[in-house]
């Protein structure tokens, strides 16, 4: 093959090259940007105020939380919401019961029961699951609410002499938390002991896919910006080697 055939060829490899480069960067320039608007429409990050959801999140911690309509909230969600009568501020907290629900502590086992089934609570800091006893049903459209820190948390226990026996309504959540970005501790998991309960528990949201597409479209990002650099290395170390055999 003459030279000049030799150098057509490789011109045309390396215009392949460039283009699928451009590709794989615009690509990933998508998925990246898209995951980033993703995630904003679908989550909004918090900064957990207090200790009183230790150990699952504890205060400083910076989590996900989906945006959520207080209708979609299942027992055992980790809750984000409002309440004047908490005191008009942005509160973390486990949803325990809802609406009809018999909620009161403790069976004779010590655990936390609800319509007379004893809950497991393997999230709790410790397995006193109140200070002292108590017993309510949760009135219709609304929900009872718990830190995992029991022996410390301000929670439903606080507000059971109002009208309301300590609960709050489903419109004052507005976010489920998913997971805990920072430290990067993952995702919160649902409570199986709510599973056998009517309603059963929540769905994680779309977190790990939102995730996934950030990250992979840094890499194919870094992937095709690396092309060019590495290929004229390559180049010009085979025109080099060229040159020696034919010296």
């Amino acid at each position: 093959m003459s030279r000049t055939r030799r150098e057509r060829t490789d011109d045309g490899r390396g215009r392949l090259g460039s283009v699928l480069s451009g590709l794989v960067v615009a690509v990933g320039c998508v998925l990246f940007l898209g995951g980033f608007a993703w995630g904003a429409v679908q989550y909004q990050p918090y900064t957990v105020p207090t200790d009183s959801m230790s150990p699952t999140v504890t205060a400083g911690d910076r989590v996900l939380a989906q945006r959520i309509d207080g209708a979609e909230v299942r027992r055992g969600d980790v809750v984000v919401f409002t309440d004047s009568t908490w005191g008009d501020l942005p509160m973390v907290k486990r949803v325990v019961g809802v609406g009809g629900d018999k909620v009161a502590c403790c069976g004779a086992d010590g655990r936390l029961t609800v319509n007379g089934t004893s809950i497991e609570e393997p999230y709790l800091r410790s397995q006193a699951a109140a200070s002292s006893p108590f017993s309510v049903t949760v009135p219709e459209g609304r929900l009872f609410l718990l830190g995992d820190e029991r022996m410390g948390s301000q929670d439903s226990r606080v507000h059971l002499q109002d009208a309301a026996r300590g609960s709050v309504p489903r419109s004052a959540v507005s976010a489920r938390v998913d997971a805990v970005a920072w430290p990067t501790e993952g995702m919160v998991e649902r409570p199986r002991a709510f599973a056998a309960l009517p309603g059963g528990v929540s769905q994680p949201g779309p977190v790990v896919l939102v995730v996934g597409a950030v990250v992979a479209g840094a890499v194919l990002i870094l992937a095709g910006a690396a092309y060019g650099p590495v290929a004229g290395l390559l180049s010009r170390r085979r025109t080099r080697a060229g040159a020696v055999a034919r010296g």
